[in-house]
């Protein structure tokens, strides 16, 4: 189930016994733990009614342990397990946990249990993973997805996080801010937490200054007038870069990227920016549509064979950066006069 129907679930006051929260989203599963914790336990049980285990730490023998005894000062009890993902043995999974199926079978009346398991991504190379914490508990029914947001869904909290706050905040500044924070809701809401301290109508001037990671866009900048062979433009904006002091490999290791992206986009004959934006969401992979139309851009302007003769020009230019004091502009603008050309 998602969060939002874990959260209509309290609302209408049908909890089940036994849920496992999968997936890697803090700010969605702190949402439903506060709606759990409001539901499940009066005001008079909080204190000693929520228990906290850490699989780290104990085994899940124990948690369960814990589950099936009563409390002396709490009638309800909301008993949180997390790294569920600790309890998985080695090899197969699919087995799961004989004492887990007999609690599931027999719950104990006033006990909510959450098995919280957010080590692994729930798509791309952790899939394999997460399906196998889902094998292992099997027997709970009542699962709880907490993916990362895509870019579009990522929007949409900004939007909610800054209507709340009463912060006005501008389009390119939103995407700026959605880029420099990887879509993460929990980072969102704290950066615009930041950003109505200090202004009540955020520009991009204010996401570059407070946001960490946000100065990444002059050099998003840089990658993407590669991408299109504007030398004039890559000139401008790397000697902004020097001026102010930017790690200059860090432009090329986003560049490698972008060109291999865009090989991929080639490869797979995607040729507008929504094509290839789907393309990588589905396998796994954090697009924008910023970026998606960087890299459509990049794969319109150059040839698969020239995108990978780039790829091993930046690998020099890498390796030149970092010999023993070079000149780093010196480096770079041969970079880009090679590559422009």
């Amino acid at each position: 189930m998602s969060p939002d129907e874990l959260l209509s679930q309290c609302k209408a006051g049908k909890l089940h016994p036994v849920y496992l929260f999968i997936g890697p989203d803090t700010w969605r599963r702190d949402e439903c733990k506060r709606a759990l914790i409001e539901k499940a336990l009066p005001e008079e049980d909080r204190e000693q009614g929520y228990v906290r285990h850490d699989l780290d730490e104990v085994d899940l023998a124990e948690a369960l342990d814990d589950a099936c005894s009563f409390s002396l000062f709490a009638a309800n009890r909301l008993i949180w397990v997390s790294s569920a993902e600790a309890a998985l043995p080695r090899g197969d999974a699919a087995g799961g946990s004989v004492a887990l199926e007999r609690y599931v079978k027999n719950p104990t009346p006033g006990v909510t249990l959450v098995l919280q398991s957010s080590r692994f991504e729930l798509d791309g190379e952790d899939k394999a993973k997460s399906e196998r914490v889902r094998k292992y508990f099997a027997p709970v029914k009542a699962v709880v997805e907490f993916p990362h947001p895509s870019a579009s869904e990522a929007r949409t909290l900004a939007q909610r996080f800054a209507k709340q706050r009463g912060l006005q905040i501008q389009s390119d500044a939103l995407d700026l801010l959605i880029e420099a924070t990887g879509a993460n809701a929990s980072r969102l809401a704290n950066e615009i937490e930041k950003l109505r301290l200090l202004t009540e109508t955020a520009t991009v001037e204010h996401v570059r200054k407070l946001v960490p990671d946000a100065r990444e866009a002059t050099i998003f900048n840089l990658v993407a007038a590669l991408g299109r062979r504007d030398r004039k433009a890559s000139l401008e904006i790397l000697d902004t870069l020097v001026r102010d002091g930017e790690y200059l490999p860090l432009s090329l290791s986003f560049l490698a990227a972008q060109f291999r992206f865009a090989i991929t986009a080639r490869e797979a004959r995607l040729t507008t920016a929504s094509a290839i934006q789907g393309h990588f969401q589905r396998l796994g992979v954090p697009m924008w549509s910023a970026r998606a139309q960087q890299i459509q851009q990049t794969a319109a302007a150059f040839q698969p064979g020239q995108m990978r003769s780039a790829i091993r020009w930046i690998f020099q230019a890498d390796r030149g950066l970092r010999d023993i004091r070079p000149d780093d502009r010196t480096v770079m603008e041969q970079f880009i006069l090679r590559l422009t050309s």
